[in-house]
């Protein structure tokens, strides 16, 4: 698998105790400025590429209806440009605060979920056998952690565990926004009859995420954590976690996962 472009950059590094200097690949990452409507919103740290799908992502999973996305031609590199309808900037900044305010009890940052989301109501069931083998079918089409080692990655299978679509980046989340951003503009979401797979742990916003875009399953190599499974029983998330060995830890709505 070849490396995608401008996700991996050569140094010179000096392997000690051998005391050799060698070039090494490291994961790429720069800042990206997501505009709405021509005003900046918010900047993130990424790995470039897919940064269209990213920008979507992002403001899905923030509530925000886009319409498109676009490198704006009269502007320098690492910007989007979003087009939304109906984009109100104070609703996004009083978002933000509550997301960043709640974390004593978590009580807040369930609330703020449930404006954006309903639970999801999809019947899809998977055997256990199928989500063991996801995530190394998702290490597998990883080229640029095979590269570097230094990069997450987020990918989207269908109920018979064909990949349909793998994202990788410096930031977990970013790599699953360029995920929901994809499935925006190929016209999949909701994701009633998908499920997400990550290659690090589980961690609250990215199930914000996927109960957002509508995943019914969500497969982790790592952890939850306790706030991620208080979401997932909230919004009627199946989540499995410790994925690795054929071993499955399923956290929430076990209904799902046939045996």
């Amino acid at each position: 698998m070849a490396v995608p472009p401008h996700s991996a950059a050569r140094v010179d590094v000096l392997r000690l105790p051998a005391g050799a200097s060698e070039w090494d690949e490291l994961a790429v990452e720069e800042p990206l400025e997501i505009r709405v409507n021509g005003r900046p919103v918010a900047v993130t740290m990424r790995t470039p590429g897919h940064d269209e799908e990213l920008a979507l992502g992002f403001l899905l999973s923030e509530g925000i209806s886009p319409v498109r996305a676009a490198i704006p031609p009269d502007l320098p590199a690492n910007t989007v440009d979003v087009d939304a309808s109906g984009f109100d900037p104070a609703r996004l900044e009083r978002h933000f605060y509550t997301s960043s305010s709640c974390g004593v009890c978590g009580k807040g940052a369930l609330e703020a979920v449930a404006v954006e989301s309903s639970p999801v109501t999809s019947d899809l069931v998977v055997s256990a056998e199928l989500v063991a083998e996801l995530p190394d079918r998702l290490r597998q089409s990883q080229p640029a952690f095979a590269a570097t080692g230094g990069l997450h990655a987020t990918g989207l299978f269908d109920p018979s565990g064909n990949l349909v679509c793998v994202r990788e980046d410096v930031g977990r989340h970013n790599a699953l926004d360029k995920v929901i951003g994809f499935a925006f503009k190929e016209g999949l979401l909701p994701l009633e009859r998908h499920v997400l797979c990550v290659s690090g742990r589980l961690s609250f916003e990215l199930v914000q995420k996927a109960a957002v875009a509508g995943c019914p399953i969500m497969v982790a190599v790592g952890a939850p954590s306790s706030l991620a499974v208080d979401l997932a029983r909230d919004r009627s998330v199946t989540i499995c976690g410790f994925v690795r060995d054929g071993r499955v830890n399923v956290y929430s709505e076990p209904w799902r996962i046939s045996t």
